[in-house]
Formats: structure tokens, C-alpha cells, sequence
């Protein structure tokens, strides 16, 4: 592919906090605050926002864009005003004012590493991002997960900017700080702020392959056909095994009497999320996905 050029980035917005139990975006967001008052602003301009609440709106509403225009009353649910208020802030959504990347910091309860989740495999910023980290990363495997729906219909924070991601780092349980897990998310957000400096001062970003998964469907647990309720858990052999490679046979589900469910489908997927905390709310015990190789050109930034 082509040399592709590209616009400076001038904003960035750090984001943590955006499920309020998730604490090492929290305490990221604290500490960039402390730097950047100790070492004074640099030529980006970096937004670091501590922004709790969101859950109901950002996150599960596929009426995102009604949601985002409509009045607000005296009525409207807090979710809505500050989803608006974020909108307001980082977007306009859609819009030539909105603010260039955003990096949005989650904690999974998963064995997830450290995972950047897109919602395009074409945007050439941010995959670039994804490649520097896999290649200056090595704590943990750095995955990108490709969701690959039209940025107007995506519903989650990242979306609202020109580009961007979110970076989700696990295992950690919800409402708890981990040290390691600190440290990967920080590195993570302190390299993707150094590639942008990079790109911005004229570097050229060479293309190639990038290793990612694609979003194919969701698997439930099994459960009483009457009562709704859990009737197994994940298999140990599955627990902390996320994006290993499933096959016809391998155990999912342990099921409270002691019998083993396995997989029954033919095609080889990877699961991901395995028995996220937050997901039993929603009728998922894993995600899957397929594996595959994203060619993304050679980048440098567009000179006025």
C-alpha cells in the first residue's frame, strides 16, 4: 500500500473511570493530572477526564444519536445529562470539532491482558497506535479486537472522536487497584501519547500486518429453561484461557451436578471475555471471535 498522509493530531482526551468500579483508569487519570501539573503542558493538548455513570447510555443504547440531540427535562435520567454533557465536551459525534482520539481506560474481571477494542479495521491511526504497542509491550500480549460497525452506530466513548480506542487490561476484579495491572495500562497510555508526538513531529510509520480478532457472536451459559438461573460455570480447563483457540470437543461449561458441556461447533473461534463479571447481567459468559491479519499502509502526517 501507498504512503497514506495524514492530519496532525492536536487533542487528546484520556478518559477513566467511565464504569465507575473500574479504578486503574481512575487512578491513570489521577496521575497524568499530578505530571501535568508538575511538568506543565506539552505541544498536544491532553484532556485526562475521571467520568463515572455512563453505563445505561454510552454502553447500551442503540439509540445513541436520539438519545445524545434530545432536550433535556427536569425528568431526564443522570446518564443522559452527562452523556450529553461528554458529547458536548469531546464530539460533537460525526462532527469536524471533535476531538481527535480519545483513549477510554476499562478493567476486565477477564484474563484479557492488555486488549485494544476498535470498531473499524481501517483507521489508520489507531491501528498504527495498536502496532507500536505490540511491538514496545512485552509484560503481557497485546491483542486488537475489531468490532466492524459503522462508527455511527457504535455506542460506546471512543466513538464520539475522530478516532479511538478502548484499552482494556485484566484480569482485575471490579472495585480494585492492582499494581501490575496499573503499571500495563499506564505504559500502555504514556506509549500511544509518545507515538502521537512521534507522528505529529514527521515520523514515518512504516505498514505491514497487524494480528487481530474479529467479534463473531456471544455464548451464553447454560440455564434453567423455567427459572433463568445459572445451571453451570465456565470449565475450569476454559477459566483464564482467553483468545486460545477453541476445536470441536474442548470443555466450555462445568455444570453444578458435574457434567461437562463442550463445544459442538466445527468452526475454530477464540474466546475472549471468559466470564466477565459485568456480562452476567447481560446473558454472556464469553465472546467469540476469529482471528486475522490486517494490512494497514505506511502513515505520516500531512504538512500545511
Amino acid at each position: 500500500m501507498a504512503l497514506v498522509f495524514l492530519p496532525a493530531l492536536a487533542r487528546m482526551a484520556v478518559c477513566g473511570g467511565t464504569h465507575g468500579n473500574e479504578l486503574s483508569g481512575v487512578y491513570v487519570v489521577q496521575e497524568m493530572e499530578r505530571q501535568r501539573k508538575e511538568k506543565g503542558e506539552g505541544v498536544l493538548e491532553i484532556s485526562s477526564q475521571t467520568i463515572c455513570g455512563l453505563y445505561i447510555y454510552f454502553l447500551n443504547n442503540s439509540s445513541l444519536a436520539r438519545k445524545l440531540c434530545s432536550p433535556i427535562t427536569d425528568s431526564s435520567p443522570y446518564e443522559v445529562r452527562r452523556a450529553q454533557e461528554l458529547n458536548n465536551l469531546l464530539g460533537l459525534k460525526g462532527s469536524t470539532d471533535a476531538i481527535d482520539l480519545i483513549c477510554d481506560l476499562h478493567n476486565t474481571t477477564s484474563n484479557m491482558g492488555l486488549t485494544l477494542i476498535h470498531y473499524t479495521s481501517s483507521d489508520w491511526v489507531t491501528l498504527h497506535i495498536c502496532k507500536y504497542l505490540q511491538t514496545k509491550i512485552t509484560k503481557v500480549p497485546v491483542r486488537v479486537l475489531v468490532l466492524d460497525v459503522p462508527i455511527s452506530d457504535a455506542y460506546s466513548l471512543e466513538s464520539v472522536s475522530k478516532h479511538g480506542f478502548s484499552l482494556e487490561v485484566g484480569p482485575q476484579p471490579h472495585g480494585v487497584v492492582r499494581a501490575d495491572i496499573y503499571i500495563i495500562m499506564k505504559e500502555a497510555v504514556d506509549l500511544t501519547i509518545d507515538w502521537i508526538h512521534k507522528f505529529n513531529s514527521g515520523t514515518v510509520f512504516e505498514g505491514g500486518d497487524v494480528e487481530a480478532f474479529k467479534f463473531i457472536k456471544s455464548v451464553d451459559y447454560p440455564r434453567d429453561p423455567e427459572t433463568r438461573t445459572l445451571t453451570a460455570a465456565i470449565h475450569p480447563q476454559l477459566q483464564d484461557k482467553d483468545f486460545c483457540l477453541l476445536k470441536r470437543g474442548d470443555p466450555l461449561f462445568l455444570s453444578f451436578s458435574g457434567e461437562t458441556v463442550n463445544y459442538e461447533e466445527e468452526e475454530t473461534l477464540h474466546p475472549f471475555f471468559i466470564n466477565e463479571a459485568a456480562y452476567y447481567e447481560k446473558g454472556i459468559a464469553f465472546h467469540l471471535g476469529k482471528k486475522m491479519m490486517l494490512t494497514i499502509p505506511t502513515v505520516r502526517v500531512q504538512k500545511d
